[in-house]
């Protein structure tokens, strides 16, 4: 079984030093939109996302039918991507501005479930437990996005490219997070995320 696959565009440059200047403003809206979807209980990207999905639903329909309805696996889907064009955008990866509708430059594929079929029926009773150890590293690895962005953010402002050394730890972050995410709390996988960012 296949883990979710995030692939976003990384735009080099040139790049518009104006929005990237005032990205953390320009991204508000955004993120709004996407809050709006949240029960307001996240407080960080992967609690924020994993409230916002719908997993209750697909737990409860996994454990007693072994069956992953598909307007539920549409909307997860839909929302695990708009999360990435808006992290994309506020993380500088590229100056388009997140669309609510889905975008080439931005796909999260994930594995075909089969309807839930070739997935271990009982396994929602313990993922969220045992990915403990993968939230403990991807706390530190935001707070490395983060360090990273800051500096990449630097010097995009003041040299119109954003820099090619930021691009894959950036990238590899938001990847890990959406294969944490697919694991523990959309449920499409069965096999146990790696550690590594750029798997």
């Amino acid at each position: 079984m296949a883990q979710i696959q995030t692939h976003i565009a990384v735009n080099n440059g040139p790049r518009d030093r104006v929005t990237v200047l005032f990205r953390g403003i320009l991204v508000f809206p955004a993120i709004v939109f996407l809050s709006s979807f949240s029960d307001g209980l996240g407080n960080n990207r992967s609690t924020f996302i994993a409230s916002s999905l719908i997993v209750a639903p697909a737990f409860l329909a996994l454990l007693v039918r072994r069956h992953y309805p598909s307007y539920l696996l549409t909307f997860n889907h839909a929302l695990m991507e708009l999360s990435a064009r808006v992290f994309a955008y506020l993380f500088l990866l590229t100056d388009e501005y997140p669309s609510i509708e889905s975008n080439p430059h931005v796909a999260v594929i994930l594995p075909d479930i089969e309807g839930g079929k070739n997935l271990n029926q009982f396994a929602p009773l313990y993922k969220w437990f045992i990915a403990i150890p993968l939230y403990i590293v991807g706390f530190f690895y935001s707070i490395y996005a983060l360090i990273v962005t800051f500096f990449a953010w630097i010097a995009t402002a003041a040299t119109d490219r954003y820099p090619e050394w930021a691009a894959g730890p950036v990238l590899g972050i938001i990847q890990y997070w959406n294969r944490v995410i697919g694991y523990a709390f959309l449920l499409v996988t069965d096999e146990y995320p790696t550690f590594a960012l750029n798997a």
